[in-house]
């Protein structure tokens, strides 16, 4: 669970950098493309942990705030604001959810 709150994070800070670039194809240098795609893989992988360990429920959060990071990292949403906005429910349900799961 932690491995993923942290890659979730980096995968947040990820698309921070792409849409600090002057402009979102710029943000895409090969080294960024690296980390980005070293994160999603690994992420997915928690992410599947998460049904083995916990179960569907918690899961199916996990799979939607895992696809939420995914999504601000490739597509282009308009802005840092945006992408926050795409972000906070998923997380925040997830968050709640894993709390409630594990707190």
């Amino acid at each position: 669970m932690r491995e993923f709150i942290q890659l979730t994070q980096q995968g947040i800070r990820l698309a921070e950098d792409r849409y600090e670039a002057p402009d979102w194809s710029s943000g895409c240098t090969p080294e960024w493309l690296a980390a980005a795609r070293a994160l999603i893989e690994r992420l997915w992988i928690c992410e599947r942990m998460i049904l083995v360990l916990v179960g569907p429920e918690l899961h199916r959060l996990a799979w939607d705030y895992a696809g939420a990071v995914n999504h601000v990292l490739w597509e282009d949403l308009g802005g840092p604001e945006a992408a926050w906005d795409h972000l906070r429910g998923p997380m925040n349900v997830f968050l709640n959810a894993a709390h409630g799961e594990l707190g």
